[in-house]
């Protein structure tokens, strides 16, 4: 078999091969011969079916078609092999298989064209050099503070009020209807509830609702007019003004308690006995967290500028493999979060889904390559030694999971090499640290307002539920 290789576009070798006559010969022969022994022709019995009614019931083009295909499958696998090619996926047919079907003569020589995808070649820039901007995030003493305040709050105890009228900070619980009075009274559907428990705090509820619950006493009935926001979830309330009677049912207030070494055991399910050693913690966390995110940054920083600097010609291949990858890890975080999956994930809408995934696809394979390509020349790969630690400290996150062995230490050998890359990286690059969000464009909608829009679909749950 005679085999010429030239290189084409897009990471792919173009084969041309001949196949010699006494393979061309074979081949149609030991076709013949598996017919023979497979067929069901009546008045025979299998493999006693002579050749020359054989090649008359299933037709002479139709085991040449069989045949040839089973030749030319052959040969690529034999040529790869021969040429020590490393072919990536399933490789595609140049030839027209029609036309070749018509030159086939068994015994004849005969040639075809293929095309295979191979691992791109890459020719690296310089990257011990590279300037880099990144912000830079900075540890802030007063978020260890505010989390602590979090979790005394989730342990506080809710105690009834009696003698005083609701205020700031109280929960309270209950009963709402709302209607739409430019519609002459309309109900608003979803728009009510019975003894709906709500934190009085600003940026609870409709604007308006639990700032008019100030004032009021258990037992008491009051309208409070309000104004749905322009950006409301449901377009048919956005902007429109509506008018709430609520009865307020129940009054408490939070106990909170005191923040000493009772409280860091019952918070830590006992692994902290002193409440300095828990604060000590999770300032230490707070701490590890910043100069993580702070390195993050300049690893997307250095991507980026290695992303610019280095082009990669992607066999489909592969692209289409880390597409399926790509998807396949966003149905298991929609999955994860409660989502049914099933109405966006199915055949109609899959195609549309693949296309849109492939930007992320071709930008984590172009980074992927270059780092590996980086720590195959620097001698970065990570040593067992380290890769088996890795293991280890990770396994207990995964007690209980069925675990596939040989994915998990590739996955664990690909992050270290990453971590190794860009720590090398890191160290030889010029970096100039900026203040976290100077380099992004900062969200329009504050905390305040995900806590109403949270705190709206929750109202039209209970409503939808009862």
């Amino acid at each position: 078999m005679k085999v010429t290789q030239e290189r084409l576009p897009e990471s792919q070798v173009g084969l041309n091969i001949e196949v010699a006559p006494e393979a061309s010969r074979n081949a149609y022969e030991k076709m013949v011969q598996n017919l023979s022994r497979s067929s069901n022709i009546p008045g025979f019995r299998k493999g006693k079916v002579p050749r020359r009614i054989l090649l008359q019931r299933i037709g002479n083009d139709r085991i040449k078609a069989a045949a040839l295909e089973e030749l030319i499958q052959k040969s690529l696998q034999d040529a790869i092999e021969q040429e020590s090619i490393k072919a990536l996926g399933q490789p595609n047919l140049r030839s027209n298989f029609d036309e070749l079907l018509g030159q086939y003569n068994p015994g004849d020589a005969i040639s075809f064209s293929v095309a295979v995808d191979v691992p791109p070649s890459l020719e690296l820039a310089d990257y011990t050099k590279l300037q880099i901007t990144a912000e830079e995030i900075v540890y802030q003493p007063e978020k260890v503070d505010d989390f602590i305040k979090q979790r005394q709050e989730q342990k506080a105890d809710l105690v009834p009020v009696e003698e005083r009228a609701a205020q700031m900070g109280d929960i309270s619980f209950i009963d709402f209807q709302g209607v739409l009075p430019e519609e002459e009274n309309k109900e608003i559907d979803g728009g009510s509830a019975t003894n709906f428990q709500v934190e009085i705090a600003e940026g609870k509820l409709i604007p308006g609702m639990v700032e008019g619950i100030v004032g009021m006493k258990p037992e008491e009935t009051k309208e409070v007019s309000v104004t749905f926001p322009d950006d409301y979830p449901q377009e048919d309330l956005a902007g429109k003004p509506a008018i709430f009677s609520i009865t307020l049912n129940e009054l408490k207030t939070k106990e909170l308690p005191e923040l000493d070494d009772d409280f860091a055991q019952d918070v830590s399910d006992d692994e902290f006995d002193t409440f300095t050693a828990y604060k000590e913690s999770i300032e230490k966390q707070f701490q590890e967290q910043a100069e993580d995110q702070t390195n993050n940054n300049i690893n997307e920083a250095i991507a980026e500028v290695l992303m610019e600097q280095n082009t990669i010609a992607l066999p489909e291949s592969l692209v289409q493999e880390e597409v399926t990858s790509v998807l396949t890890r966003t149905l298991m975080q929609m999955q994860q979060m409660g989502l049914d999956v099933r109405q966006l994930f199915n055949s109609d809408n899959v195609p549309m889904l693949r296309d849109n995934a492939r930007p992320e696809a071709l930008a984590n394979l172009k980074k992927s390559l270059i780092l590996e390509e980086i720590a195959k020349k620097e001698g970065l790969e990570p040593q067992q030694t380290q890769i088996d630690a890795k293991i280890t400290e990770i396994r207990p996150q995964l007690a209980g999971q069925e675990i596939d062995e040989a994915r998990l230490r590739s996955m664990v050998t690909s992050d270290l090499l990453s971590e190794n890359t860009y720590k090398f990286l890191r160290d030889k690059a010029q970096i100039e640290l900026v203040p976290e969000g100077s380099l992004k464009e900062e969200t329009d909608e504050s905390p305040e307002a995900e806590d109403a829009t949270v705190e709206t679909v929750e109202v039209e749950v209970v409503t939808d539920s009862e």
